[in-house]
């Protein structure tokens, strides 16, 4: 069973480079016939792999070289092996004493990313599903921390260009939405800091109580990064939580242009981190590192009596008082395997050269005549428009993204920015390299050009 597996993965993964980017012609026949539930009897297991298969194909091509949509997931292979490993040994790590050497392999993961970021020795965290649990968590460990028990009057402020994520976890921890403020943002869609003093100073004298303000570390729209040290200070200022969503852009706090951009991030009292956009694993790999991670525990921990025979916290923690959840998956090995038999360098160097790629590409449409790039890209993510010479300037751009995307060499996504259709490429798969940007560049080109006549 395994080696069949196997082989389907191998040749799955070796056909990546030559398989479309996108690719759901006839997906609705598949849908149909992976519709019937399970029978009394069982299936063979080369019939069921092959209906596996047959899905993967159907799909968004998110593991491949061609694919710049949303964010990118890598799925990098010895993640997968190690996610094997876990579920099939099927240790629980969430109570450290359940399983002593994985928890600190989990542990080992948490204090190596709290040292990326600068963090103090009382720091840690927790390795979440997602970029979504993560703030959600953030949120209530700052409720907590800042407004105790009874959190009315409390206020938040993020920008319009904070993930959608930030927001949904707010109203999730009670706060009403009249509750979150939007700041406006600067020219180039960073927060306006002093805005959001403004914001802050006129609801205190309205009696609210203003406790947390989220910044980013990479935009999802435009791969802003909004300027970290001016909003610590502010929040320091006021006596407010300062959050950090870096969940797109955080690991490229491993390179020194990274570093540059992210300067202060070690002030925050919280981040958020997805391994499986900067670190290239497989989707379901999130991170939040809480500053005092007492703070966290606070937030989190509720005891229970059939609970009283496991050993209490010590050079490891329980991350189970750390997290809404008690039952989870050993997420540490996915991220710690790969560390260990590659090296950090080897994710350095991979996304250093995914900012080499974003600049190939933005200066190349830069230099394409017709071709409008109003911001320029902080990190992995070109936003762009073409302006046509004549006719309607969102529908000829709605077009040109169907036509770059029949392709199927490439797949890009779009946005709203301040109401105009946006198109945009974000380069983050470790699989995309100088030979498919520079095609992806012909693509455009020559789309656009088609579309012109």
């Amino acid at each position: 069973m395994g080696e069949a597996a196997l082989e389907l993965l191998i040749r799955f993964i070796g056909d990546l480079p030559a398989s479309p980017a996108v690719d759901l012609d006839g997906a609705d026949e598949v849908v149909a016939a992976l519709r019937p539930g399970p029978q009394e009897d069982g299936r063979p297991l080369p019939e069921i792999l092959d209906a596996v298969r047959r899905g993967a194909a159907k799909a968004f091509n998110t593991t491949g070289p061609g694919y710049l949509a949303f964010i990118p997931g890598g799925g990098l292979y010895a993640a997968a092996l190690a996610d094997f490993l876990a579920c099939g040994l099927n240790r629980f790590v969430n109570v450290w004493n359940a399983a002593p050497g994985f928890a600190q392999i989990e542990w080992t993961v948490i204090r190596w990313l709290d040292d990326l970021f600068g963090y103090p020795a009382g720091s840690g965290g927790i390795l979440t599903s997602g970029g979504s649990m993560a703030n959600l968590s953030a949120i209530v460990t700052a409720r907590r921390a800042l407004l105790g028990e009874d959190f009315q009057g409390g206020t938040l402020y993020l920008s319009a260009q904070t993930h959608a994520s930030v927001a949904k976890a707010a109203i999730l921890a009670g706060f009403a939405q009249a509750c979150i403020r939007t700041v406006p943002t600067s020219s180039d869609l960073a927060l306006d800091v002093e805005a959001l003093r403004d914001m802050v100073q006129k609801d205190r004298a309205d009696g609210l109580r203003p406790f947390l303000v989220v910044a980013s570390a990479g935009t999802t729209n435009t791969g802003k990064v909004d300027p970290l040290a001016d909003i610590g200070a502010l929040a320091r200022e006021e006596r407010m939580w300062l959050h950090v969503d870096g969940a797109y852009g955080g690991f490229f706090q491993l390179t020194k242009r990274g570093r540059a951009l992210f300067r202060a991030i070690d002030t925050a009292d919280s981040i958020t981190l997805d391994p499986h956009k900067g670190m290239f694993l497989p989707y379901g790999t999130g991170c939040l590192l809480v500053r005092d991670r007492r703070r966290l525990r606070e937030a989190h921990m509720v005891g229970a009596d059939y609970l009283q025979d496991l050993a209490p916290e010590a050079d490891i923690p329980n991350f189970a008082d750390y997290s809404p959840e008690l039952s989870r998956d050993f997420r540490g090995l996915r991220v710690w395997l790969p560390l260990m038999l590659h090296g950090v360098e080897a994710f350095r160097a991979a996304l250093d050269e995914k900012l080499d790629l974003t600049h190939l590409l933005y200066e190349a449409l830069v230099d394409s005549p017709g071709f409008e790039l109003p911001w320029k890209p902080d990190l992995t993510v070109i936003p762009f428009r073409y302006r046509p010479r004549s006719g309607d300037p969102e529908e000829f751009n709605r077009r040109l993204l169907e036509r770059i995307n029949a392709s199927r060499r490439v797949f890009l996504s779009s946005t709203m920015i301040d109401g105009r259709f946006v198109i945009r490429a974000c380069i983050v798969s470790f699989r995309t390299h100088r030979d498919r940007i520079e095609e992806a560049i012909q693509i455009i080109r020559s789309s656009a050009a088609e579309l012109e006549g």
